[in-house]
């Protein structure tokens, strides 16, 4: 991979052709949500820098700190690493700490430290979750390159990739929907699919729904418009077959609801007053009501709303 096949992250990759080109590297803090390509891009800035070789000759390595948030895991493998001259002409290696907002203070104080006794032989990659989680003397250290979630267009284009790579069917609403539950985490999107095609050779929105373990929109909307028209009865049997028969927990349920009430085609005031009482009937069940007496209340008050 090369910063050329970063996605959706053009501002980050032209910065760091710059520092390519220039040879002028600095510490770094690639800071933005999970699943944007901050590992990857890094990786693919010291394969630019150093070469398709940049591992077999020891000028990179990756720690992961979620699982070593200790001082040990600085005072040991980062200050053996970063203490070793390279031996290939190569004027300094490339440390890239992994999650480093998980790091303890006291561990990122001790980082700070190795930071600027060996700042002559390596150059330091922090890739964070949250930048408000890395100590100031270590973000004042560094340059700060923010990564964007990942658009609806990206995560398609790699997800239809992989598709085809693998020799499934992917519909178009099924890649919405995973984007909707990945929200532009690429790693997650790419797991959902995974779980999804496992199930079915043919991926489509109800299987992404069914890996998820959510009630399908479908028959969500269904309900609701059941309800609208009237037809209480008819929306009741429905709200008793997701609980009964699918399975379905309330709490899944008023969540899919709040989804799906802005995509009614009812005027917007309608859809201010459908949120109010989802909202007090996700208050009730909070307060140990009786969920399906609260759901069934939330859907008779949708048939009196459309009656009045």
């Amino acid at each position: 991979m090369t910063l050329d096949d970063v996605v959706n992250q053009d501002e980050v990759v032209a910065a760091l052709k710059n520092v390519v080109a220039s040879k002028n590297v600095p510490h770094m803090l690639f800071t933005g949500p999970p699943g944007t390509g901050k590992t990857a891009t890094a990786h693919a800035f010291a394969r630019e820098l150093f070469g398709p070789r940049y591992i077999e000759d020891g000028l990179f390595m990756e720690i992961n700190t979620s699982d070593e948030r200790g001082i040990e895991t600085i005072r040991e493998r980062v200050k053996t690493f970063a203490r070793t001259v390279p031996m290939s002409g190569v004027e300094f290696r490339i440390l890239l700490l992994d999650e480093s907002d998980q790091l303890t203070d006291a561990a990122q104080h001790a980082f700070r430290r190795t930071m600027e006794q060996f700042s002559t032989t390596c150059r330091f990659i922090l890739a964070a979750n949250y930048s408000n989680r890395i100590i100031e003397p270590i973000q004042s250290r560094c340059a700060v390159l923010r990564f964007r979630p990942l658009s609806l267009e990206s995560v398609s284009k790699m997800l239809k990739k992989i598709a085809e790579a693998e020799n499934f069917q992917l519909d178009e609403e099924a890649v919405k929907a995973i984007f909707d539950f990945s929200l532009g985490d690429m790693r997650k999107a790419i797991n959902i699919l995974q779980s999804a095609s496992a199930l079915s050779k043919k991926v489509d929105e109800k299987t992404v729904y069914q890996v998820m373990g959510l009630v399908s929109r479908g028959e969500v909307r269904r309900m609701l418009e059941l309800a609208l028209d009237g037809k209480f009865l008819e929306a009741r049997e429905v709200l008793r077959n997701l609980i009964y028969v699918q399975g379905h927990q309330p709490q899944d349920l008023v969540s899919s609801l709040s989804r799906e009430i802005p995509m009614l085609q009812v005027s917007e005031a309608d859809k201010v007053r459908l949120v109010e009482f989802l909202g007090e009937t996700d208050y009730r069940i909070s307060e140990g009501g009786t969920p399906e007496v609260q759901l069934l209340a939330f859907l008779a008050r949708l048939t009196l709303m459309k009656r009045a």
